[in-house]
């Protein structure tokens, strides 16, 4: 099992370089990483995992890890459970929002106001999420 001085919650987040969903999943994390819960959460690197990158897909093997995905592909999740484990949570951007793909949220260099809010919705559930696996109290965003 990898080294961790506590317990920490695995985020990997889609690569969807080209779509404002991309964008919102690795804004969201980044949210979580830096400010909701650095204490609790730690980033894996979906290419470095899809390349073979045996220090991630072992800590996705050993603690609880978090798929954000902007679309029904899945990538982040597939990939994970493909490689590793299935992921203790699975977190879609398209269904948070629930409605038309890409349509009003900004570009992927460029998220609107609505882009925002919508990355801020996800980086509370993701945080919500690890308030759970870790079996805290939920706290503030």
């Amino acid at each position: 099992m990898p080294d961790s001085p506590r317990r920490k919650i695995g985020l990997i987040s889609c690569s969807g370089e080209e779509h404002p969903e991309g964008t919102v999943t690795r804004r969201a994390v980044r949210r979580v990483l830096e400010t909701l819960r650095p204490d609790d959460t730690v980033t894996l690197c979906l290419p470095l995992f899809l390349a073979g990158g045996e220090g991630e897909r072992a800590f996705a093997r050993h603690y609880p890890t978090i798929a954000v995905d902007g679309c029904s592909k899945r990538c982040a999740a597939l990939a994970t459970e493909k490689h590793s484990a299935k992921p203790a949570a699975s977190i879609v951007v398209s269904e948070i929002r629930g409605n038309a793909a890409g349509a009003g949220i900004g570009t992927a260099r460029k998220l609107n106001e609505t882009g925002l809010r919508l990355t801020e919705a996800v980086a509370g559930k993701i945080a919500e999420e690890a308030d759970r696996l870790l079996k805290k109290k939920p706290r503030g965003r």
